[in-house]
């Protein structure tokens, strides 16, 4: 049996990624951490797509220690989104470590499941600068988990070479287009749906949808293409 384990927030490359999971593994569980985020809604918001779409193992897991520990825009109420790039070169809204944090942990209850994959839609095509999604980094933390726990399974990115055109296309291939655009959160302000329109994940998703909806046929067969380049 094919079991996998999705990293999932809610928004729509993690809800995407879902979908295609759902179809393709006969066990699927999906992870939510709770790590004192901007928007708590975030969680609700994952909590009610995973019912919808009939997750049976969806866990909250709980990882407030990085809320003390990271300082972002996404985890200080008091510090504005910006569109502009910090002295490091990150955009303020980059929280140091999540990803680290969430693969680790996801990795261990991958482990203790029997899971042979790990799910998480980082993309470095169309991403907002975050150095922790960038494939050279995703495939470092795969092979330190599968040597600290001495066990084999893959961490997937199934978005990793897409742009957002091709995300909203994905998430169509699998008759998931309104559910994503309706009902997940990618707005750093907190909008479900499309969002505030305004910040940073907002435009990015924005871009691509339109892209998307002015070719579909287009954007679908460079997926397609895609897909069948890299194996889907």
């Amino acid at each position: 049996m094919k079991i996998a384990v999705v990293v999932f927030s809610g928004g729509q490359d993690s809800t995407t990624c879902l979908v295609k999971a759902l179809k393709e593994y006969d066990e699927v569980h999906a992870i939510t951490f709770d790590y004192g985020q901007r928007h708590k809604l975030e969680i609700e918001v994952a909590q009610n797509l995973a019912k919808e779409l009939g997750v049976k193992a969806h866990k909250v897991m709980d990882v407030g220690l990085l809320n003390e520990l990271a300082i972002s825009s996404l985890t200080r109420d008091d510090i504005p989104v910006s569109h502009d790039l910090q002295e490091n070169g990150l955009p303020n809204s980059f929280v140091p470590g999540r990803n680290i944090l969430f693969l680790t942990l996801a990795g261990i209850y991958a482990y203790q499941i029997g899971a042979e994959s790990v799910i998480t839609g980082v993309c470095e095509t169309d991403f907002s600068g975050y150095p922790d999604c960038r494939d050279e980094f995703v495939k470092s933390m795969n092979k330190a988990l599968v040597q600290g726990m001495d066990r084999s399974f893959d961490i997937e990115t199934p978005l990793m070479w897409l742009n957002k055109a091709e995300t909203w296309a994905l998430a169509d291939q699998y008759d998931a287009l309104q559910l994503v655009r309706e009902k997940t959160l990618t707005c750093y302000n907190g909008v479900i749906g499309d969002g505030c329109g305004d910040c940073p994940s907002c435009e990015l998703r924005k871009v691509g949808l339109n892209d998307y909806l002015d070719d579909r046929e287009a954007v679908m067969a460079a997926l397609v293409h895609k897909q069948t380049y890299q194996g889907r």
